[in-house]
């Protein structure tokens, strides 16, 4: 009862917030980054609250915590120094000052004008709707049963619940609703991480009788052969840290920010709260070798081990009924964060990169915006059948969109950021170089090594960027010039 009332709570506030944002929107740069006026708190919490998704807490912290014990402590903290800090550090100030020189708002905009290429653009654009879409599908199912599994309704009810309450506020108030949403999200997951490691590990005898009880019990309940390589752990680390670097979603945290000043506060604030979420889903994600022996690990119908069931399973034996409903809170704000993310960068590719419409009227209304809630709107229902009805097809590319996706555009983008000598067609060949690597790799080596796959698919366009561009035309100097005016 207690999760019901603060669900619909929760729920009424987020449309409240909707509806707010919806009266600070007129232009479509109000639409998508917020007017370039959020303050270093807000982007901080909105890049922690779009890195973690219910994809960490349901179930990437319960497999990695299972199979790599402990050093699943690393992927925690390489997110936090590599995927949080590091990225603030290093992009922050040059994607927000290159973008405004630009005047671009997008990934592919970025692209298309810092390397002068018109067809850039639209080629990007398909990358992120034909990765990024599926990938949010992804987060939507995650959800949904998590949801069935709580309140013990059908999972087709969770997901129009879920989908229809992220669709009303990201519509109605795009990046100025989703960022104020964000630090609402983020205030939940903060309290409700630190709260459930503390109960959870208590229960366990203490902090640190716990983290023996978890590397003793690990070497009972994973036999040598199958534990991870060092190979395996550090490609999980770093597609999970590196990564972040070229997703979309993520970059256009720092096209929002109001100015360059307010980064180092907002790199503090990033760090703190990514390692915060970090390290208490992947603690609690090992703590299953104290309170599960390998015969008691929840299954699937084909006798595999069910790893999504883990953690809602430890935490409902374990947690009393209101901290439980504040971590369902907490799963269900990283989730909603990560989703309206995903959905407003996904239809961006196609109502900012390949819609011709971003005209404004006398009246300084921007008549693209109809098109972006339209589109907004129309990628939730999407996400909804793609949930719905596991395709194949769909499955597939949910499991290769994050290395697809940063393969893509690392090293096109951070190249562009940092060196002049990058060319038109480097900016190609790495594009494809990433993709097809990506691809190669995950088919070559197995879903079971796709963090493998995706590391291969980010490192390799490094290479080729800076080959292609040592023998392929320089850009054209009026294009550098007002792309790193300031730099």
């Amino acid at each position: 009862m207690i999760s019901i009332i603060m669900l619909v709570c929760f729920f009424a506030l987020m449309t409240g917030i909707g509806l707010w944002g919806m009266g600070k929107t007129r232009t479509l740069g109000d639409f998508f980054l917020g007017g370039r006026t959020m303050g270093p708190w807000i982007s901080a919490i909105a890049y922690g609250t779009s890195y973690f998704s219910a994809v960490l807490f349901i179930g990437f912290a319960g497999k990695q915590g299972w199979l790599f014990g402990l050093n699943a402590l690393w992927i925690a903290l390489g997110n936090s120094l590599i995927g949080a800090m590091g990225a603030w550090l290093v992009l922050a100030k040059r994607t927000r000052r290159m973008t405004q020189n630009l005047d671009t708002m997008t990934m592919p905009e970025f692209l298309q004008e810092r390397y002068g290429a018109k067809h850039l653009k639209p080629l990007a654009a398909a990358i992120i709707f034909f990765f990024l879409l599926p990938y949010s599908a992804s987060v939507f199912k995650g959800l949904g049963h998590l949801f069935e599994a709580v309140f013990h309704i059908s999972y087709d009810v969770a997901l129009l619940l879920m989908i229809g309450f992220t669709g009303i506020y990201l519509v109605l108030g795009g990046y100025f609703a989703i960022a104020m949403t964000d630090l609402i999200q983020g205030a939940v997951m903060f309290i409700g991480a630190i709260a459930m490691v503390m109960i959870v590990y208590a229960r366990g005898g203490g902090f640190v009788a716990t983290l023996k009880q978890i590397a003793q019990n690990y070497q009972n309940h994973i036999p040598s052969a199958a534990q991870p390589s060092v190979l395996t752990i550090l490609s999980v680390v770093f597609m999970t840290s590196f990564g972040p670097w070229a997703l979309p979603q993520m970059v256009q945290k720092f096209y929002a920010i109001k100015d360059e000043l307010m980064i180092k506060r907002a790199t503090v604030v990033t760090t703190v709260f990514s390692a915060v979420i970090g390290f208490s889903a992947y603690l609690v994600g090992t703590s299953a070798h104290v309170f599960f022996t390998p015969d008691k690990l929840p299954k699937t119908a084909s006798g595999a081990i069910n790893f999504d069931s883990i953690v809602p399973i430890l935490l409902t034996q374990l947690l009393p009924e209101l901290l439980l409903a504040v971590i369902l809170l907490l799963v269900l704000s990283a989730s909603m964060s990560t989703l309206s993310s995903l959905v407003l960068v996904s239809s961006s590719s196609v109502a900012i990169d390949l819609y011709p419409g971003r005209i404004e009227t006398e009246s300084g209304k921007d008549k693209s915006i109809a098109m972006m809630r339209f589109l907004s709107a129309l990628f939730v229902i999407v996400s909804y059948f793609i949930s719905r009805y596991q395709f194949d097809v769909i499955v597939t590319l949910m499991s290769l969109s994050w290395g697809a996706v940063a393969g893509s555009f690392g090293a096109a983008f951070i190249y562009g950021l940092f060196w002049k000598g990058a060319t038109k067609a480097g900016a190609y060949a790495g594009l494809l170089s990433g993709l097809i690597t990506e691809i190669f790799f995950f088919y070559l080596l197995g879903p079971a090594q796709s963090p493998l796959a995706a590391s291969l698919a980010m490192l390799v366009p490094f290479v080729v960027v800076p080959l292609v561009s040592i023998f392929t035309p320089k850009t054209d100097k009026i294009v550098l010039d007002r792309a790193y005016k300031g730099l």
